[in-house]
């Protein structure tokens, strides 16, 4: 068994998923198939969770079990490859399962993205108050004494802030180190990412896009389920897993109920409100015809667009908002300093 335990990332799922679906294409067998795989893969990590999905095919278990030795696929997966295997679409849920965490991916790294640039600017922000407080003041407050007066109020505050973080600087670096590797570890570790999404999910800057991620995820999970024989039941219960959404988690269940109670699949959708009233006519609709899997898909690539939609006007709200704000804070300073100077030399003058 491999020693990693740390589960593959998006990107590591989706490259495995197509090279998998690659050699099934090709007419190779389960075990052929990874073989070859095993073969071309270029990390030692990765031919060693190749080499246990080899061991235990060889010792006659099916491809899911085997590949749940490894310790480093999620039960999502693992589960669809069961229901492929069952199903004789092994292929085609290989490639939807590509799809999926290729989707995951670009959702994941569009918000990493819409991250990265607030973050620098405000840091940006940050260094030079802190030279202007800690250097600058304390220049201009010598001209003051020079002038026979000193600063007082906004700009003496300040001053006296940038004396303090100067004289207790080894300490306010020392916290701001520890502060930088505790935001570290909460986004790699697995319950940071929990904490953080339920808080992105509840804040109300972001709430809607996280909404619409999650409705997106559920969309898409539901195609995939569907496309791969399971009945809407046992894919709801599924996908409801995938879920980390709060709110949208509880229209789901109220999905679930409505279709233990009987209902139709695409009725109890549009009941339950999962959707907006565009997508839950297109639902109804594709009921009647029974293609709502593939209306699902449909959704869940618009989904998508939304999503990278949303994220763009967030960081094109979000980026000149912050240098606003960055050029006032600045201007604040200076002129509670370049004021008073101006006053004292016109009196001087």
């Amino acid at each position: 068994m491999s020693d990693r335990k740390k589960k593959l990332n998006y990107e590591e799922l989706a490259l495995f998923c197509e090279q998998f679906a690659m050699t099934l294409d090709a007419g190779l067998n389960h075990m052929d198939g990874i073989n070859v795989m095993q073969e071309d893969a270029m990390s030692r990590e990765g031919k060693e969770i190749l080499e246990t999905i080899l061991g235990g095919l060889h010792e006659g278990c099916r491809l899911n079990e085997a590949m749940e030795r490894t310790g480093v696929f999620p039960k999502y997966c693992l589960d669809m490859i069961r229901i492929g295997e069952t199903s004789g679409k092994l292929d085609e849920v290989m490639h939807s399962l590509s799809f999926h965490y290729t989707r995951e991916q670009n959702i994941s790294e569009g918000i990493k993205n819409s991250l990265k640039y607030p973050f620098i600017i405000i840091g940006m922000m940050f260094i030079v108050i802190l030279v202007l407080v800690i250097k600058v003041l304390p220049i201009f407050n010598q001209v003051f004494i020079q002038l026979g007066s000193e600063m007082t109020g906004f700009s003496k505050g300040l001053m006296q802030f940038g004396s303090m973080i100067g004289t207790y600087s080894v300490v306010f670096i020392s916290l701001l180190v520890v502060l930088i590797a505790l935001y570290v570890i909460f986004l790699r570790t697995e319950r940071g990412r929990i904490y953080f999404t339920a808080f992105c999910s509840k804040f109300f800057l972001t709430r809607t896009l996280y909404e619409k991620i999650a409705v997106g995820r559920f969309a898409s999970g539901m195609a995939l389920t569907l496309n791969a024989g399971l009945r809407p039941e046992e894919s709801l219960e599924m996908v409801s897993t995938m879920v980390d959404n709060e709110s949208v988690s509880r229209r789901i269940d109220k999905c679930l109920d409505l279709v233990r109670q009987g209902g139709s699949f695409s009725a109890s959708l549009v009941d339950a409100g999962i959707f907006n009233n565009l997508y839950s006519r297109m639902i109804a609709v594709s009921g009647k015809s029974g293609s709502v899997d593939k209306a699902l898909e449909k959704i869940a690539v618009k989904y998508d667009e939304e999503v990278e939609s949303r994220i763009s006007n967030i960081i094109s709200i979000l980026e000149p908002t912050l240098v606003i704000i960055f050029s006032i804070i600045v201007c604040m300073i200076l002129l509670s300093v370049m004021m008073p100077l101006m006053s004292i030399m016109t009196t001087i003058g």
